[in-house]
């Protein structure tokens, strides 16, 4: 065990606070909660704790094993040996807050590629240096739209083929505010609502509305006319994004989002059962000042040469506390990095191809499947990299049939949309050979046959 101090430290550590022993420091915890009995095994040595936690981990299954077909919001992607090799250097891998620039230009200016980068995937004129996931960023999104109009619009118009987990998160951010209300996504509302239906709930009182593109069923739908809409009310429009798809797709920038939120885990960044990941965020210049987390800024110093700096600090917690815009400060540093690292791999064109490599692989899939008895494509609409499939029994139990078979099925859309039960949400990416797919409709067809 590595102790730091010596005790003559400690004793002067101890003198200087006034308290003659290690022991009368902890006075103040009551003495029947000082020094619990745990019930813990013995010590084991470095070699033999190593051994069991290896055991312990090989009973765990990922894709390196399985065949991936489940998205829902994390995706299988290649990831170049490159993006791992550049994030472990040292001087990224070690965790630093830049709140000091003259000390952190490296820190800073990865920071400053990033958002430079995640502002021209997505069409946005400013991104913030990332936040926790896209959940986070999300709900961030509505905190900044209530602040905008200072709290007298107090509706914000919710898809429902937004991921659930986005809705879930973002009605807990908000479930504080006065008189709000969240509308578009309630129990028994249709998941299929089109952008039309929901224009419809967009009101003078309406400081935000939050769709996704593609959504949450893979669907690609046109938000200009809806974005029209949304400016003829004065309400801003927030767009939860694909990255990937935004290679291929028009961005929101283009349609007129105001705000720009996603998941960044598909650029770069492994499944890790379920993280760390990166929320983006990227809005309009004349949102700045609302924007919620950290933001790095391109200067000169006073012999002209380029210098970063964190630029509008004064909004974030460390200084304006509870007046804050936001209590977000901590960013996914070190998810921003790789992220930036694989866009940079990738460049342009790269990353096209693989965005076309998921379109073209999910509408080979979804061409198969729908041609099995007993399974019926739902989605009809143009989509990028998922679709819905609704399916002849429960799809829990389609899935274990798949996982004997070394599958990893799609989602299951009846946890979160009660209406969709028997109906699985399937992902496909640059991942997937045709091979791989052509296994799965097999065991799909098998399993209906059993």
């Amino acid at each position: 065990m590595f102790i730091p101090h010596t005790d003559s430290e400690r004793e002067e550590m101890l003198k200087e606070i006034g308290v003659g022993s290690m022991a009368e420091l902890f006075n103040a915890v009551p003495k029947d909660f000082r020094f619990p009995k745990l019930n813990l095994p013995p010590a084991l040595t470095e070699m033999e704790i190593m051994a069991e936690l290896s055991e312990l981990a090989s009973v765990n299954e990922s894709t390196r094993e399985l065949i991936c077909f489940l998205g829902a919001g994390a995706y299988n992607h290649y990831i170049p040996a490159a993006v791992d090799a550049i994030i472990r250097r040292g001087e990224f891998l070690t965790a630093y807050t830049p709140y000091q620039p003259e000390v952190s230009q490296g820190t800073l200016q990865a920071i400053f590629e990033y958002q430079s980068l995640i502002a021209l995937l997505t069409g946005m004129e400013v991104s913030n240096a990332s936040h926790y996931d896209g959940a986070t960023a999300a709900a961030e999104a509505a905190v900044l739209a209530y602040h905008q109009f200072r709290g007298k619009r107090t509706r914000i118009v919710l898809s429902p083929a937004v991921n659930p987990q986005y809705r879930a998160v973002l009605r807990t951010y908000m479930s504080g505010y006065e008189r709000l209300e969240i509308v578009g996504d309630e129990a028994g509302s249709s998941p299929f609502t089109s952008v039309d239906d929901l224009a419809k709930l967009v009101d003078m009182n309406t400081s935000l509305a939050l769709v996704q593109y593609p959504d949450f069923f893979g669907r690609i739908q046109d938000l200009t006319a809806f974005a029209q809409k949304v400016h003829e009310a004065g309400a801003l429009l927030a767009v939860a994004i694909n990255p990937t798809a935004l290679a291929m797709l028009k961005t929101p920038g283009d349609f007129g989002a105001d705000i720009v939120v996603g998941e960044g885990q598909p650029l770069g960044i492994p499944l890790s059962y379920g993280g760390p990941y990166l929320g983006l965020f990227a809005a309009k210049k004349e949102l700045v000042r609302k924007m919620a987390g950290r933001l790095v800024g391109e200067t000169q110093d006073e012999k002209g040469q380029r210098g970063y700096v964190l630029t509008l600090t004064a909004r974030e917690q460390h200084i304006r506390r509870e007046k804050a815009t936001s209590n977000i400060c901590t960013n996914q540093g070190l998810m921003a990095l790789t992220s930036a690292v694989y866009l940079s791999l990738l460049g342009k064109h790269g990353l096209r191809k693989v965005a076309e490599l998921c379109f073209h692989k999910a509408h080979y899939a979804a061409e198969k499947i729908g041609k099995l008895p007993g399974f019926e494509v739902q989605t009809s609409t143009p989509f990028f990299h998922e679709f819905v499939v609704k399916t002849p029994a429960p799809v829990a139990d389609i899935n274990l049939h798949l996982l004997d078979h070394g599958i990893l099925g799609g989602y299951d859309l009846g946890k979160d949309y009660p209406g969709l039960d028997n109906h699985m949400l399937i992902a496909v990416t640059e991942m997937n050979t045709r091979e791989d797919i052509d296994i799965l409709c097999e065991v799909l067809e098998e399993f209906n046959h059993g």
